[in-house]
This record gives structure tokens, C-alpha cells and sequence, in this order.
């Protein structure tokens, strides 16, 4: 169970926005905890503010006196509502936030449930609840639940919980907006990519296509993107939803800043000779596509090909998930280009290609918690038997991209909510 802890000024917001999940039929009050109670059971916001409203106006000096948790189960649990309630409060409680009041929404708006807990990091005095050592604290009280309440042990077969959480986009589904959102804002922070087309290549493993758009605003030339899900087939289906819905991260501006920055990292990073090598062997070794594609995938390598309305193959990206680099394969070598391909796979024209001298390669990977493994492949071996549990679990909260979806979808939310406030105002 991974639990992601966020605090704010707009004790209002955060508290609307789990009530619409309510009216969405998508949410539900678990728990009130030394809140003011309704004769029927039922809660607007006004009415959940009340009981906030002491502690707020006691408070003179904490900024961000609100408190928004939510606590995410693996997606293979199923826990009960009883289960959600107890640990809750519990959680609370080893926080040292169990004499505050506090609400618990159950949130069933994504394939698991979870449950957010709102509350307010001030006393009745006014005075702020020490936060220290929280990120450690709230850790180990994770674990504690985990055990107490038989769920799956978050330090526990990372690499399967990582194909759990990793989903592409499924259109069917419905709520398009957050699941775009899930993995725009995780790509950018977390693999190294220099053009759109490569990015590109990249969503298209999530069922996700983006195209550039341009247009005269007020005299100025505009650029954007927009962003499509893709069908199984890799057809554009459904609205196009702009880039702004999504976060900075996902926007042109901030993509090409991307590009420049990974153009420095990537101009003499050793991963390219290393991908360069192994690729080059697998193509001389394979007579097809689809064999080629099978022992790259071995490796954790995904090969994109582009073809033409004709057949032809007009582009070829490596996308390699140990460096977390994504390379065009002309980029990587003129061996490597469409031509190449073209002449191979369908011409049956093997390309000279000089012996690779290729060995298993051994690339270097940067993660979240400032650990570097020289073999990739044993990453997550690595940090389950080195004693470093606690950062693997922070590695791993960043690698949550479901959960940063949501976060991304509560700021939205409320900055929409202050922007329609403000507009009210000046209208009057």
C-alpha cells in the first residue's frame, strides 16, 4: 500500500472535489471522525466545513493548513469498507492526527479503490501538528497496515506490482482525461527522448498519439499539441483533448526543453553504443520483423516501425526500458535506418554490417531515489535484498503515475474552482 500525503491552502476545494466524485456516483463517505454530524448522514460542504472551521480560524501562522491523504491498496487487494475505516483510523492515529477531525471518501473512479482522508495539520490551539520524519513515519505505518489487514506487501514481487500499475489507455473505459493524464506526466520526468516523433513512439505504447497544432491568436502565432487515445489497431479514436488539460509537462513549450536538455545528456551517453551493438546483432541474427521485434523485447526493448499507406517503412524507434532511452534508428547508425529494414525484410537483402563485437550490455540507470545500478536488469532484485525498502517505496511512488494522475486531476480541479470564483467576483 503506497500512501501519498499533500498539503494546501484551500481547505474548500480539496473538499469539493471529493464530494463531486460523490455526485459522480464514483465516491462515498466512509468514516467522519469528531465531525458535526446531519440528521440524515448525508454532507454538503458547507456542512463539512463547519466542523474544520475552529481549527482554521485558530491558526495564525500555518499556510497550508490542509491535509488531503490518500492511501492506494494494490491493485490486487480487495478490502471492505469495514477494512478502509480501520485503517484509516489507525493511519491517523500513528500520524498523530487521530484527536482531529477528519472525512474518508472511498474513491471507485479507477480500476482500485482507495480512500482520501481531509483534514487540517493545525490543532484546536492553532497550533501545527509536527510533520517530522512524516515520509518515514507514514512508511512504516504502511507496512504495519499491510500486515495487520493481509494485504500485498508493497516491497514485495516489484516487478509484477509495476505491470499492474503500467496501463495503456483503454478509450472503452471512459475517463480518457485521467488516464492520458496518468501517463503524460509520467514519461517526460522518467525517459530521455529528443523529437516528437520519438515521443511519439513512446505513447504509442500507451494507446496515446499526440499531433502539433498551429493558429493565429490575436495577431500572435500559437503552437500546441493535441492529444488523441488510440484504438487497439493504432487508430485515432475518441475528442482531441489539448495538452493544457493534462499539466506544463505535457505542453509543446515544456516537451522541447525536454528535447534540448536529453539532446546534452544523450550526446555522449554510453547506453547508445551499448543499444547500438545489441541491436545490430539481433538484426543480422533474425530474417523478420516479427522475430527481430521478439528478441529485442527479451531485452526490454520495443520496436516501433512506421509504415506508409504503401507498406513501406518510412521509421524505425528503439525504445529501451533499462537506459530509459528512446533512439530513432537513424539516430543510432546508418545501418540502422527505414532503407536498411526496407532492403531486408523485404527485398531479402541482408545490409553489410561490420561485426558489432557485442556482449550482454551493461547500461547505467539514474532513479528516483538517487541510486544508480550498473545492471539494470536486476534493479529491482537490488533494492528488495539491500535492505533499502524504504527507497524502493519512494522510488516506487514516483513511478505511480495513476496516483500522480489523480493528484494532477485534484489541482485542476480546484485551480478551476478559484478561476470561476475570481471571475464571479469581477463580474460583479
Amino acid at each position: 500500500m503506497i500512501a501519498k500525503i499533500g498539503r494546501n491552502n484551500n481547505l474548500f476545494g480539496v473538499l469539493s472535489y471529493n464530494n463531486t466524485k460523490i455526485q459522480q456516483e464514483k465516491g462515498e463517505i466512509l468514516l467522519t471522525n469528531k465531525m458535526i454530524e446531519t440528521l440524515n448522514g448525508q454532507y454538503s460542504v458547507p456542512q463539512l466545513m463547519k466542523s474544520f472551521e475552529p481549527y482554521l480560524i485558530a491558526n495564525q501562522k500555518t499556510e497550508k493548513h490542509t491535509l488531503h491523504i490518500s492511501l492506494n491498496p494494490d491493485p490486487g487487494d480487495n478490502v471492505s469498507d469495514q477494512k478502509y475505516k480501520e485503517m484509516a483510523e489507525q493511519y491517523m492515529r500513528e500520524m498523530g492526527y487521530g484527536e482531529q477531525p477528519f472525512v474518508v471518501f472511498k474513491h471507485t473512479d479507477i480500476d482500485r479503490s482507495h480512500i482520501h482522508i481531509v483534514s487540517v495539520c493545525v490543532d484546536e490551539n492553532g497550533k501545527k501538528i509536527s510533520d517530522q520524519f512524516e515520509k518515514m513515519r507514514s512508511m512504516k505505518i504502511c507496512r504495519k497496515l499491510e500486515k495487520a489487514f493481509g494485504l500485498q506487501l508493497a516491497t514485495e514481487k516489484p516487478s509484477q506490482q509495476n505491470q499492474k500499475i503500467f496501463r495503456a489507455v483503454d478509450y472503452k473505459k471512459g475517463n480518457v482525461k485521467s488516464q492520458i493524464s496518468s501517463v503524460t506526466r509520467y514519461l517526460p520526468e522518467y525517459y530521455q527522448f529528443q523529437t516528437l516523433g520519438e515521443y511519439n513512439a513512446l505513447l504509442s505504447l500507451y494507446n496515446i498519439t499526440t499531433e502539433q497544432i498551429e493558429g493565429e491568436l490575436h495577431g500572435k502565432l500559437k503552437r500546441g499539441l493535441l492529444y488523441f487515445p488510440l484504438s487497439d489497431n493504432g487508430k485515432k479514436t475518441g475528442h482531441a483533448l489539448k495538452a493544457s488539460l493534462f499539466g506544463k509537462t505535457a505542453g509543446l513549450e515544456s516537451l522541447q526543453l525536454h528535447f534540448e536538455k536529453c539532446k546534452l545528456s544523450l550526446k555522449n551517453n554510453p547506453a547508445q553504443e551499448s543499444l547500438k551493438s545489441l541491436i545490430l546483432k539481433t538484426f543480422q541474427s533474425t530474417d523478420n520483423e516479427s522475430d527481430f521485434k521478439r528478441q529485442l523485447a527479451q531485452h526490454h526493448i520495443d520496436t516501433i516501425i512506421r509504415r506508409n499507406e504503401k507498406g513501406r517503412i518510412y521509421g524505425v524507434t528503439f525504445i529501451d526500458h533499462h537506459s530509459k532511452t528512446v533512439w530513432n534508428g537513424s539516430r543510432l547508425g546508418k545501418e540502422l535506418s527505414a532503407n536498411s529494414f526496407n532492403d531486408c525484410w523485404n527485398m531479402i537483402v541482408k545490409p553489410e554490417i561490420k561485426d558489432p563485437g557485442v556482449s550482454s550490455p551493461k547500461l547505467s540507470m539514474s532513479h528516483p531515489a538517487g541510486m544508480t545500478v550498473k545492471n539494470p536488469h536486476h534493479l529491482f532484485e537490488f533494492l528488495t535484498t539491500s535492505k533499502q525498502e524504504d527507497n524502493w517505496v519512494e522510488a516506487l511512488e514516483g513511478l505511480l503515475p495513476q496516483l500522480q494522475g489523480e493528484d494532477y486531476e485534484e489541482q485542476s480541479f480546484v485551480n478551476e474552482m478559484m478561476k470561476k470564483r475570481k471571475r464571479q467576483r469581477s463580474q460583479k
